[in-house]
């Protein structure tokens, strides 16, 4: 899971068509208001991403699992 801090997000939408996933969605929408706290959160604990990296080998087999967060979230990083 990567997070993006809000307090550095300049609201210009460029990452929402990067994602291959469609995971990034506007922190304007209040179905997903909890995540502007849990980004902000996580934000500050985990490292900075400053390199592309390649996508981790399983990332396919993610792409239809639901509840994510709920289910397989770790506080962790990396």
């Amino acid at each position: 899971m990567l997070v993006i801090n809000p307090d550095e997000c300049i609201d210009c939408g460029v990452c929402v068509p990067e994602c291959p996933i469609d995971a990034i969605q506007p922190d304007t929408d209040p179905d997903i208001e909890y995540l502007v706290a849990h980004n902000q959160t996580y934000a500050q604990l985990w490292p900075r991403i400053t390199k592309k990296k390649p996508a981790p080998i399983d990332a396919d087999n993610w792409i239809d699992v639901t509840n994510k967060l709920q289910n397989h979230f770790s506080k962790h990083s990396g």
